[in-house]
């Protein structure tokens, strides 16, 4: 599991993108930010609708962490098999930036590319995105809720400080309650040292169901 990587510093529904003309043709390349297999074929589809008089809308996907194959696609959109789609995956895989989808708009300009000319005009066009692209770093977190007693308030906010941890809510009742972000990678270190600090005196509950007696 990666720690924290890359991905478009782009907001649902805005888009980023760059434009080549290469022998006739007019590429325009249009790369969103995308979480899952859907948000990305609807980024697509809205891409295919402005340009729906483009003689092809190329594109390709990947909606998790960079080079994760997990959650990828591809098409070629009617270009000869094998010359956009799966090209552009591969720079997409190995451009170190996840969670990204990017749509090559075609307009014929009467030259023919060939195969070759083909590959190198759709993944140049990935790049040249991609040169541009704004960036932010993501941080994989888990929502956790912690309740124990008092006397190990002090402790418990220390450990959530090395942790990375950030408090979403807190309630001082009978018992003390936090609601945290945790980094993905230190949720399950965070909560074993709080156990064994805390000789088990604490309920956790992971938001995956039933809280769990430590």
């Amino acid at each position: 599991m990666i720690d924290r990587y890359n991905v478009p510093n782009l907001a649902q529904g805005q888009y980023h993108r760059a434009e080549e003309t290469i022998h006739r043709s007019r590429f325009i390349v249009t790369i969103a930010r995308v979480s899952s297999a859907e948000e990305a074929k609807a980024f697509i589809d809205s891409v295919r609708a402005e340009h729906a008089q483009a003689t092809h809308n190329c594109w390709a996907y990947v909606a998790g962490e960079p080079s994760s194959t997990a959650q990828v696609g591809a098409s070629d959109d009617g270009e000869p098999k094998g010359t956009a789609g799966r090209p552009m995956l591969t720079v997409l895989l190995h451009c170190g930036v996840g969670e990204i989808a990017a749509v090559v708009t075609r307009y014929f300009g009467g030259v023919l590319l060939g195969t070759g000319g083909l590959v190198r005009a759709y993944q140049g066009l990935v790049k040249l995105g991609l040169e541009s692209l704004p960036i932010t770093e993501r941080v994989p977190t888990r929502k956790i809720t912690i309740t124990l007693e008092h006397r190990h308030v002090n402790l418990a906010l220390r450990e959530f400080e090395t942790a990375g941890a950030r408090v979403l809510e807190k309630n001082f009742a009978l018992d003390a309650t936090f609601t945290l972000e945790v980094p993905q990678s230190k949720a399950e270190t965070l909560i074993k040292t709080l156990t064994e600090k805390t000789s088990g005196g604490l309920l956790i509950d992971l938001h995956t169901g039933k809280p769990v007696q430590s």
